[in-house]
């Protein structure tokens, strides 16, 4: 079985507990990436980020008076794989290139 590291999001969760809407959020992001509001923080919010700067993590946290583990949660993730247990099949057979090797070659 392999084991994956999934991801739970929980900015929306700290928001509500605090009476913080999206757009404040989003605004306070925004002004931690030093960047006007845009659709990235609106994003921050609503799905979680696949990459997020230490200087936007720590103005979050701030903003909502929490610990970078409040908003992140990492949990493990069992998946099934893929293929079946038992020994590892045989290595496919290596190709040679067309080009003849220099003690191939006739004199």
């Amino acid at each position: 079985m392999i084991r994956k590291m999934g991801i739970d999001w929980h900015l929306r969760l700290r928001m509500a507990e605090r009476a913080y809407s999206t757009p404040q959020a989003g605004a306070a992001a925004g002004r931690a990436r030093h960047r006007p509001v845009s659709r990235a923080g609106f994003r921050l919010v609503t799905q979680p980020p696949q990459r997020l700067s230490m200087d936007t993590l720590a103005a979050l946290c701030d903003i909502l008076d929490c610990q970078p583990g409040d908003l992140i949660e990492v949990k493990k993730v069992s998946r099934p794989s893929a293929r079946p247990p038992g020994p590892a099949p045989p290595p496919p057979p290596r190709r040679r290139c067309g080009a003849p090797r220099s003690a191939d070659r006739a004199v």
